[in-house]
């Protein structure tokens, strides 16, 4: 899409005047990555143009605390990346891009409503979060009834595809329609024809493990249990014992940390995944949360991820944002989030929300392809439409905000208890709508 001119609100105007805080990492009080440009603009008629000269702000909403916080650090050192290179290629609509930071939490707290709050006053034009889908639930009425774009790296949940948004709610990480299709087929093809499913009782786990059942079913398989758990219980017997009963030939547990002492209980009943094939998702795949199981008992387990691997340049560089990090798992769809709201504002040449998003499907698809912020802006200046294509593989927007193409990665835990890409395994296709 080229650049255009977009009308921008005197409220949203005057919410760009203000002075932002300074930096801080709480979920109460919003940080700033860059110092504000100062506002020349003034309102204007609804019939004219309105010229930006105050920095854009956006906020991140992802997991400091909670049942998610293992993808926290992945994520916000993508968005982080993504603001730096953006402002050393001379930020968006000449001004250095605003990013200021805040928690999730999980649905267990009211931390994300608070973060949404504080991002909303600071006059933020889009909100980066959250990583779990049911948290985003509670908020996305909040945010996008503000008229700020919402747009989660991370969220799954088919209940999101056709929600009320205003057009507001986007997504770089697919429907998990589309996960439940290949994890299906990946146990179809390891020759298993009877599967358990242990899910979490949120929109993710239930979401997820319909599709699941729908697609390994429909390709001849047997669903001998689908046992949905309460994610806050203290432990997982029952739940385990009735999964137990039906005699699967393999196992797949959805959720998220509380993983680890379902596995647990798996090994416990003699079901573990040195006994029955076990398979994960991208709620629970870690490299570290399983550390502390009997040495070696991962080994031959399977998980589902959306996105390409990581390239090695993209790992290198996330490093020297966080050096700490040992995964990377939706740092992609984080930074490629970032990139696709600055080149909307770019294309928009507003900070407005409505004005950003009506740009996105455009900057996504049907261009010169480039890669990031500054290719695809050199492209914008010379007047010339642009296909973001991402790290995180292609996006091209469907009309609800999903990506309508995707990639599945499929990884395998190896000796050493860490899990490595199977990239012959990877799946790149249209995403389910049904």
């Amino acid at each position: 899409m080229k650049r255009t001119t977009v009308l921008k609100s005197a409220a949203v105007l005057g919410a760009l005047s203000l002075t932002l805080a300074a930096c801080g990492g709480s979920s109460e009080t919003a940080a700033s990555s860059a110092a504000p440009a100062a506002s020349s603009a003034a309102p204007s008629a609804a019939a004219s143009e309105a010229a930006v000269t105050a920095a854009c702000k956006i906020g991140t909403m992802l997991p400091q605390t909670g049942n998610l916080a293992f993808l926290g650090p992945p994520e916000f050192a993508g968005v982080d990346l993504a603001v730096a290179q953006i402002n050393a290629a001379g930020g968006v609509l000449g001004s250095p891009l605003e990013n200021l930071t805040g928690d999730s939490g999980d649905t267990s707290t009211d931390i994300a409503s608070q973060t949404a709050d504080s991002h909303i006053a600071a006059g933020v034009s889009a909100i980066i979060g959250a990583a779990s889908s049911g948290v985003s639930l509670t908020v996305i009425d909040k945010i996008t009834g503000a008229g700020v774009i919402h747009f989660s790296p991370a969220n799954t949940s088919p209940t999101l595809s056709d929600y009320a948004d205003n057009g507001l709610y986007f997504r770089t990480a697919p429907s998990d329609l589309f996960q439940g299709a290949v994890l299906g087929s990946l146990m179809l093809d390891a020759g298993v024809e009877k599967a358990g499913i242990l899910a979490m009782d949120d929109s993710y786990g239930t979401g997820l493990a319909d599709a699941l059942d729908v697609n390994f079913t429909a390709g001849g398989g047997t669903v001998t249990a689908k046992v949905i758990y309460n994610p806050q219980a203290a432990e997982f017997s029952a739940e385990v014992g009735k999964l137990k009963a039906s005699k699967p030939g393999a196992i797949a547990v959805i959720g998220f940390e509380e993983s680890v002492k379902i596995v647990q209980e798996l090994i416990k009943q003699g079901i573990g995944p040195d006994t029955v094939p076990l398979y994960l998702v991208d709620g629970n795949l870690s490299q570290e949360a399983f550390a502390d199981l009997p040495k070696g008992i991962m080994i031959g387990t399977k998980g589902t991820l959306p996105g390409v691997a990581a390239s090695a340049q993209l790992q290198g560089e996330l490093l020297t944002v966080n050096p700490d990090l040992t995964e990377f798992p939706y740092a992609a769809e984080a930074y490629d989030a970032v990139n696709l709201i600055a080149l909307g504002m770019e294309v928009a040449q507003s900070c407005d929300g409505a004005a950003i998003a009506a740009a996105l499907q455009g900057v996504s698809k049907d261009g010169e392809n480039c890669t990031d912020f500054a290719s695809c802006k050199a492209l914008l200046d010379a007047g010339t439409d642009i296909n973001y294509e991402g790290q995180a593989g292609p996006v091209e927007f469907a009309d609800n905000g999903d990506p309508s193409i995707a990639t599945m990665g499929v990884y395998e835990y190896e000796a050493n208890d860490k899990y490595v890409p199977r990239l012959d395994e990877f799946v790149t296709g249209t995403v389910p709508t049904s």
